[in-house]
């Protein structure tokens, strides 16, 4: 499995979205699980649109670290 360097620019892009939706009133507890479902839909869609295990991987893969990425920009801002 490949993993190629253009789809982490797809990150900064997950988490401008996930951002967009919490001002439009989306609980901040389900912004996780958001995340994760448009990195799954992302890879497989536009990623790995032949491989449908690779796209699940690398969506996974791309959901988690915009979490994981807003997540700890956000702590750091509040200290």
């Amino acid at each position: 499995m490949e993993f190629q360097v253009y789809g982490l620019a797809l990150i900064p892009l997950l988490i401008a979205i996930i951002a967009v939706f919490t001002n439009l009133g989306l609980p901040k507890k389900f912004a996780p699980v958001v995340s994760v479902v448009l990195g799954i839909v992302v890879g497989i869609i536009y990623l790995a649109p032949g491989d449908i295990k690779q796209g699940v991987i690398i969506g996974l893969a791309l959901g988690l670290s915009s979490v994981g990425l807003y997540s700890g920009t956000k702590n750091t801002m509040k200290k």
